[in-house]
């Protein structure tokens, strides 16, 4: 069994979210919300901000973090046991670009009962449900980002 541990975020603009969708060799499809390994001296929400950039574009802030999600694959040499942190996160506009180099495909910004029926994983569902409660109760007691939206 071998550890690993990754970094991502639940990216808000406008109540909206963001999303990639990941076409590697028609073998693994779906829409997923971005993170990646942590890299040597790296700290979580460094990675998360840092995969978020890579994998999307966007140079998002964070607001808070969220929660951890753990779950184990198999590679042909080893089981892997991974565990996810993950971050609220905030951004400034709809741009998103998706890395190809990493078989991300598309991605955009969706309305939540659409981020929620979009994701694949189930983990990733559960992330998104106790991040977008977060953002609301910010948004409750007015505290989310420095502007007013609306």
């Amino acid at each position: 069994m071998v550890e690993a541990v990754s970094c991502g975020g639940v990216v808000i603009f406008r109540g909206k979210i963001l999303l990639l969708y990941k076409n590697y060799k028609n073998k693994y499809e779906g829409w997923v919300l971005p993170k990646g390994t942590v890299e040597q001296g790296e700290e979580h929400n460094e990675t998360a901000l840092r995969e978020v950039k890579e994998e999307t574009g966007v140079a998002a802030q964070i607001i808070k973090y969220v929660g951890k999600s753990q779950y184990t694959f198999n590679t042909p040499q080893n089981i892997v046991s991974k565990d996810v942190h993950w971050f609220l996160m905030m951004s400034d506009s709809y741009y998103s670009k998706p890395q190809r180099e990493e078989y991300f495909c598309d991605s955009g910004y969706y309305k939540y009962h659409e981020a929620y029926h979009l994701l694949k994983f189930a983990n990733e569902k559960q992330i998104l449900e106790q991040a977008y409660n977060e953002y609301l109760e910010l948004k409750r007691k007015n505290l989310w980002g420095s502007k007013k939206y609306y």
